[in-house]
């Protein structure tokens, strides 16, 4: 089944927020956001649909973030409650804070926002992160994950979990 969810938040600049969520396991995007303001609970809830629509319960997932309050709320403690979320907030400080998030950040960047942008409206900036979205889940691939696709290696381990093998990474 699915690793752990891992949020990526990020101010892209200019006023300009993005958070994405990632199976850690697959490194798939299952939800992402661009914004002009900070919201939470749209991409929270964009990841944990996704994770439902495949039939996949997100009971006892780890959703680890980095300590913006935003993340930190009571509200969104609630969220992740409800679905039956673990939250784990990462340290301040360290650069364990949210490494994966600042990698899938880093990957984003550059091959799509410094590449094609500037970008002048959100909505632009949110088509470009959307396209870039399928690339990473169905074209790029990843070393750490044996050189498949974040959706290659979702739908191998699907079918080792069916056959009662052992699960690889």
């Amino acid at each position: 089944m699915a690793g752990r969810l891992h949020l990526c938040a990020d101010l892209a600049g200019h006023g300009v927020h993005r958070g994405s969520w990632v199976d850690a396991c697959s490194h798939r995007i299952v939800g992402w956001r661009t914004t002009d303001r900070m919201p939470v609970d749209l991409p929270l809830d964009m990841a944990l649909w996704a994770r439902a629509d495949q039939g996949w319960s997100v009971a006892g997932v780890t959703h680890h973030s980095g300590s913006g309050n935003q993340y930190t709320s009571i509200c969104h403690g609630r969220r992740l409650e409800e679905v039956g979320a673990l939250a784990s907030v990462g340290s301040v400080g360290d650069s364990y804070d949210n490494a994966m998030a600042e990698s899938v950040i880093g990957l984003y960047k550059t091959e799509r926002v410094r590449l094609d942008g500037p970008f002048k409206t959100v909505g632009q900036l949110e088509l470009a992160t959307c396209d870039w979205v399928d690339y990473h889940n169905r074209r790029r691939v990843h070393s750490s994950i044996r050189y498949a696709t974040p959706i290659e290696h979702e739908n191998q381990r699907h079918h080792d979990q069916q056959q009662g093998q052992p699960a690889t990474r």
